[in-house]
């Protein structure tokens, strides 16, 4: 059997056919688009709208609690009667602070924080010191045990 060969009229009508068919996807896709994206405008719309309205519920029914509350005339009297109870503490509070025995205490936690500090800082250089010597972050103790420790430095602020 023979093929005859397309004419030139045949195959540009072919061509065009086939590019109409590809226009016409093209069309309906973005119709469909355009669908998609209206349909998802609306139902974000609808969701916003919502939301709006459920703040506004919530707004309201939070101003009714606070309303149940302010006027409740129980909780008002409990909380004078706490108010007064905190009063009665920072007033003892204050009068403990004053005693003797706690000045003493306090006095004496001031002095061993304060040979802790001097002594940290003692430590500190003798560690460092140490680093430099050794490059090693631990040292031997007395008893055959390492004992770690950690270097940090820290940036002072700047001088004027």
């Amino acid at each position: 059997m023979i093929q005859q060969s397309q004419t030139g009229q045949e195959l540009a009508e072919a061509a065009l056919a086939e590019s109409n068919t590809a226009v016409l996807d093209e069309v309906k896709q973005s119709d469909d688009l355009a669908d998609s994206l209206v349909q998802l405008q609306n139902v974000i719309e609808r969701n916003a709208l919502e939301s709006e309205k459920i703040a506004e519920d919530l707004k309201l029914k939070r101003e009714s609690l606070r309303s149940v509350y302010e006027h409740d005339l129980r909780l008002s009297e409990a909380e004078e009667v706490a108010q007064l109870k905190s009063q009665q503490v920072k007033e003892e509070k204050s009068r403990l602070l004053a005693s003797p025995q706690t000045v003493a205490i306090r006095t004496a936690i001031a002095e061993l924080s304060a040979q802790k500090k001097e002594l940290e800082e003692t430590l500190s250089n003798h560690l460092l010191n140490y680093f430099q010597l050794t490059n090693s972050k631990s040292f031997d103790t007395s008893d055959g045990d390492q004992w770690e420790f950690s270097v940090a430095a820290k940036v002072k602020p700047r001088r004027k």
